[in-house]
């Protein structure tokens, strides 16, 4: 089973199952749309057999993302289609004949039918009591109508049986209908008959198929999500929430990520992995997540009721309610932090960066380079940890000038587009406002900007990478069609964000897929869950290209190389090697004080555990920051600036 996750601090609440306010699209219009995404997408530029293949998979899970209605026979004639029946449907969507997919499409219709037959056959059979949640973890195709079956049944018993931890027994009977009804009313649009209705269900199907084959970050937006988007984008949306990210579960939406001085935050009793069951005593479970997201979301300053459910071991699972005042949700989060942690006659910088942003204001560069005068001229600095645990990234030209404050001028990225030609960023300034020891702290939630940031500046000798052993790994860069809409108006046949290209770090080597690379492995909270490009569902393959640590120019004009290059070279960074005599040292003391701390041991027990999905309080709250100022010290000692 897919599990769907949800940011409740974005909201861009994209429905699953029925598209809301289709697009109006006709076979040609299709045929075009998929045309103009194919010509500007990094890899594929025509279809082939590999795409239409995923695209008959994808189909399928847009229509049954949570494998109860269709059963093995159905699906598999389309997904393990032979190759010639796979020419067939690509030259008919060539041609814009989607036939293919309207018998598809008339597939789930008919296991709908079936489906309502299966409900009202459990309607009286006995309640199932005992039922593993994470049975339902990797769920694929039933194989028959009686597995099918039996699945719904055991779903309904472990839904009924969380309702009734929060409902008396006169309200269990009447949200077991209203779980009902909402099934019919999404089975219903599904359902309809009108022939334009049919049409354009089917083509958004479709085109959100076709975009999902191509790679994990390429997607079609209907108008209605489009336009939501636009608001976020534009600032006419405020959004309100928690900050919490969601799993859905089937029986309660999961807590697998707390934004730091969020709302939600602000309550030490709640903890990761604790489970939401009901939102202002309305029971949450079944519910579509985005719909329960739209719950918790409210006004700023209004509060929300939350009803948890935490999982014991050998005990009865624990129910509690905790109110919540809602706060506006900066998309950034808390973008910038700065603390010291004193050592010998000095102290140790520490800079939390969360996003790499830019506004009229602040940028992310001269709020560091600020923080770092400021240590200069209060402390004697020795070493700088640069924290980008959770940073996801932001605006590409910050990265830029951030690793552009640890290094003189050379090549920060390169991105090579879907026309093969390479562009490389620059940092052009020789000053360099910390040339001293810098650990860059890292985890599997650091993405994008603060991969290019991380993986050049441990190229180039400069840092040591410490944290997760790697990182999230997107290394793609997209367009949206929404940025060159004039006047913020949405295309009635949809727009869509398609990937256009990778980047590279300075060595040519692509964060693609595999991460940055811990040089120091130190585990975190999240070092063992499955989050990254690796664990998506067509994730591109990274490649190289060649390394510009000696910057041949060659995307500068010629007319222009000759008298960039006097200006430009002379100054170059050049590859330190400071650390690496140091390393095997500094691993090894890392290494030994983890495996006598009581702590970390017991936080490796914990997040081994897969079936604990609950941490139980731990000692120190953040043992890799800790760990990092532990190397940072031992690599002073070793440099002899302890004094």
């Amino acid at each position: 089973m897919r599990f769907r996750w949800v940011t409740s601090m974005i909201f861009l609440l994209f429905p699953f199952f029925l598209p809301a306010h289709q697009s109006e699209l006709t076979p040609h219009d299709t045929r075009l749309k998929v045309e103009e995404i194919l010509r500007a997408h990094a890899i594929y530029h025509t279809l082939n057999h590999e795409l239409i293949a995923r695209t008959l998979n994808n189909f399928f899970q847009e229509l049954d993302p949570n494998y109860c209605y269709l059963i093995e026979n159905e699906v598999l004639p389309w997904t393990q289609a032979p190759s010639e029946q796979l020419e067939a449907i690509l030259n008919q969507v060539k041609n814009e004949d989607f036939s293919a997919f309207q018998k598809m499409y008339q597939t789930m219709r008919s296991a709908i039918e079936r489906r309502r037959s299966i409900e009202a056959q459990l309607a009286t059979a006995p309640l199932i009591e005992v039922v593993d949640p994470d049975e339902f973890k990797d769920m694929t195709w039933a194989k028959t109508e009686e597995e099918l079956r039996t699945r719904l049944h055991r779903i309904q018993g472990l839904q009924l049986k969380t309702a009734r931890r929060i409902l008396p027994p006169e309200e269990q009977a009447k949200f077991k209908i209203r779980l009902e009804k909402r099934r019919i009313s999404r089975e219903e649009k599904l359902l309809s008959q009108n022939p334009d209705k049919k049409e354009n269900s089917l083509l958004t199907y479709v085109l959100k198929a076709i975009t999902a084959a191509l790679d994990s970050q390429t997607s079609y937006f209907t108008p209605s999500e489009a336009s939501q988007l636009l608001m976020q984008v534009q600032g006419q949306e405020k959004l309100f929430g928690i900050g919490a990210q969601l799993r859905d579960d089937l029986n309660g939406l999961t807590i697998v990520r707390i934004l730091e001085d969020s709302p939600l935050s602000q309550h030490s009793e709640i903890e990761l992995g604790d489970k939401i069951i009901a939102v202002n005593q309305e029971p949450v479970i079944g519910l579509d997540i985005e719909d329960a997201v739209k719950l918790i979301r409210g006004p700023a300053g209004t509060s929300v009721s939350l009803t948890f459910l935490r999982q014991k071991e050998n005990v009865q699972d624990e129910k509690f309610d905790v109110k919540i005042v809602r706060g506006e949700i900066v998309l950034k989060e808390k973008r910038f932090n700065a603390t010291y942690e004193p050592f010998g006659r000095g102290v140790i910088g520490i800079l939390g960066l969360h996003s790499f942003y830019q506004d009229t204001d602040f940028s992310s560069a001269t709020d560091l380079l600020e923080e770092i005068e400021k240590l200069k001229n209060q402390h004697q600095l020795q070493g700088i940890i640069l924290d980008l645990r959770n940073n996801t990234g932001g605006l590409l030209p910050q990265a830029v000038s951030v690793a552009g404050l640890f290094i003189q001028k050379g090549v920060i990225v390169s991105i090579k587009d879907n026309t093969g030609f390479i562009q490389r960023l620059r940092n052009l300034e020789s000053q360099v406002a910390w040339d001293g020891p810098l650990i860059i702290l890292t985890n599997k939630f650091s993405a994008s900007a603060s991969e290019i940031v991380a993986q050049t500046l441990q190229e180039y000798g400069r840092a040591l990478v410490v944290g997760d052993a790697e990182t999230y790994g997107k290394g793609t860069f997209q367009t949206f069609t929404l940025e060159a809409v004039s006047g913020g108006k949405v295309n009635p046949k949809g727009e869509y964000k398609v990937t256009r290209g990778l980047y590279y770090t300075v060595s040519g080597k692509t964060p693609q897929k595999r991460g940055v690379k811990s040089d120091i492995a130190v585990p975190g909270h999240f070092s063992e869950m499955e989050v990254g490009e690796r664990y998506a569902k067509y994730p591109l393959e990274p490649d190289e290209i060649p390394p510009s640590f000696e910057d041949d120019l060659a995307d500068i004009p010629l007319i222009h190389r000759y008298q960039v290059s006097k200006l430009y070279k002379p100054h170059l960074q050049p590859i330190v090697t400071t650390y690496k005599s140091m390393l095997p040292l500094l691993k090894t003391n890392s290494s030994d004080r983890l495996k006598n701390d009581i702590d970390h041991q017991n936080l490796i027990k914990i997040i081994s555990n897969k079936n604990l999905v609950n941490p139980p309080s731990i000692g120190c709250n953040d043992l890799q920051l800790q760990e990092a100022i532990n190397i940072m010290k031992d690599l002073l000692f070793l440099k002899g600036g302890s004094q």
